[in-house]
């Protein structure tokens, strides 16, 4: 299949884009300026109309000030986005909440404390570093949804200029150091025994891959009484390796943990959302363990709770919660899929099996540091090694790949086609996200168009290699065959 080059993508998890020297293609300034007019423009429309999804007690809270909140990952080409950023923001007469060098839950939770009407991030997260991207927040420090995207990118020019020409101020920058405002909610969480921490003297070592998590992980860890030792931790955007925090990625973290014979390691991506845990022997805890792990911990804490996961994520995470007598819940792939399917089940925790934990007594969102805290905790209680903790979750093989796709395959055009197949072969289905085979031996497979890269995604899960094997083959061959 032929490889179609997109260097831009607009999807529920924001704005995507290659940054070219040139700055006449990708994620340009022309590009950087009309997205955040469109954020803008749409958030002033809902200013303006009284049965507004932001609601009037929220305005009246906020005071005459009109706040969002703005901040960055450490990727150098964030700097000059930022710049733009500021600049057309003012231009709506919005003040500033600006968090500079920070993580994506920080600003989530500026907007919630700061009472602001949206925010930005900037940050591509887990793509390469000629990647940049704008990560678009709403009034409730959430991304936003679907149709609030739409709604979004549905305006035009002539709208931004009409609703521009209504203003007659200029906004203020308010410079903010959040790091520990963020650190203390998260020590202040019922969940999070400081106290037992502490007693464990952890020594843990940190790939903040030089951006943002390089600043707040140890701080947090420090706070927690842990001895850091620190790996890629100087906030300058030159990233050492491929920003995913995958195994291919982190050689030299298993390397560090082993040698300095530390309780385990951890990585994280270029702006902090996505936890991966390495054990002492340099073996990897996996990806799609953390929200294993977590989520083991939480429901075991609060009886009666619930958890979501997404269609990408490990059986074992259902497999915890049918274990504690929980219920277990699948979203489409997304943050913001998983925290409003929270929000419908009123689950305490959910994820995604990229590493992302949401916990709601924090906040609806991603958050590797609240992860590492409940992490920490469930450790020290549990008196296991990392390795051993792991060893006591069901296991799976998983394979998770890309396929590089030609322009003229449709996705939902091809799994049209398949449907009478899945039926006569009696494999139960998912279609809320591309589509998610459900096979009787246990195994499953997931086939969706990526909301970050120009790629369909690939995901098998089974007990065994060989049933992986020969369900991708299957696949494969299908697709082959469509396109024939």
């Amino acid at each position: 299949m032929l490889n179609c080059v997109m260097t831009v993508i607009k999807s529920v998890s924001g704005v995507r884009g290659i940054v070219f020297d040139d700055d006449s293609k990708g994620l340009s300034s022309v590009e950087i300026i009309h997205c955040i007019n469109q954020l803008l423009c749409w958030i002033f429309i809902e200013l303006k109309n009284q049965n507004s999804t932001i609601s009037v007690k929220h305005r009246e809270s906020s005071g005459n000030e009109v706040k969002i909140a703005l901040g960055r990952d450490g990727r150098r080409s964030g700097i000059r986005i930022s710049q733009i950023v500021i600049h057309t923001i003012k231009q709506w007469g919005f003040d500033i909440i600006n968090l500079d060098l920070t993580t994506t839950p920080s600003v989530q939770l500026a907007i919630i404390n700061n009472n602001c009407l949206g925010g930005i991030m900037i940050s591509a997260s887990h793509n390469p570093i000629e990647w940049n991207g704008l990560k678009l927040l709403n009034f409730q420090g959430e991304f936003l949804s679907k149709g609030q995207m739409l709604g979004v990118f549905n305006i035009d020019k002539t709208t931004i200029l009409k609703k521009l020409s209504l203003i007659d101020q200029i906004g203020n920058v308010i410079a903010v150091d959040y790091k520990e405002k963020h650190i203390a909610s998260i020590l202040d969480l019922d969940a999070v025994d400081v106290n037992a921490i502490k007693s464990k003297s952890f020594k843990v070592v940190v790939d903040g891959i030089n951006s943002s998590g390089g600043l707040y992980v140890p701080f947090l860890l420090e706070a927690m009484g842990v001895e850091v030792i620190q790996l890629n931790c100087v906030p300058n955007g030159d990233f050492q390796h491929n920003p995913e925090p995958i195994p291919e990625n982190l050689d030299q973290l298993c390397n560090i943990v082993k040698e300095t014979e530390a309780d385990f390691g951890i990585a994280v991506d270029p702006d902090v959302d996505r936890l991966v845990l390495v054990c002492e022997d340099g073996s990897f805890f996996g990806e799609e363990y953390t929200i294993v792990c977590i989520a083991n911990y939480i429901l075991s804490k609060y009886p009666n709770a619930s958890v979501v996961s997404n269609l990408s994520t490990t059986k074992a995470v259902k497999d915890i919660a049918n274990l504690l007598d929980a219920k277990h819940f699948e979203s489409a792939v997304g943050e913001i899929n998983v925290v409003e399917l929270m929000k419908k089940t009123k689950s305490i925790i959910g994820g995604e099996g990229s590493g992302g934990v949401i916990f709601s007594p924090s906040h609806y969102g991603r958050d590797a540091l609240v992860g590492i805290a409940l992490f920490l905790t469930y450790l020290s209680e549990s008196n296991l090694s990392v390795k051993s903790l792991r060893l006591s979750f069901p296991s799976y093989f998983m394979v998770k790949d890309k396929i590089v796709t030609s322009k003229e395959f449709k996705l939902h055009t091809y799994l049209k086609s398949q449907l009478d197949y899945f039926k006569t072969n009696n494999l139960k289905t998912n279609l809320i996200d591309g589509i998610k085979i459900y096979y009787p031996c246990g195994s499953w497979s997931h086939l969706r168009k990526s909301n970050t890269e120009p790629v369909i995604r690939l995901i098998i899960e089974s007990h065994s290699e060989d049933k992986i094997a020969a369900i991708k083959k299957e696949l494969i061959c299908s697709i082959n065959q469509y396109l024939k």
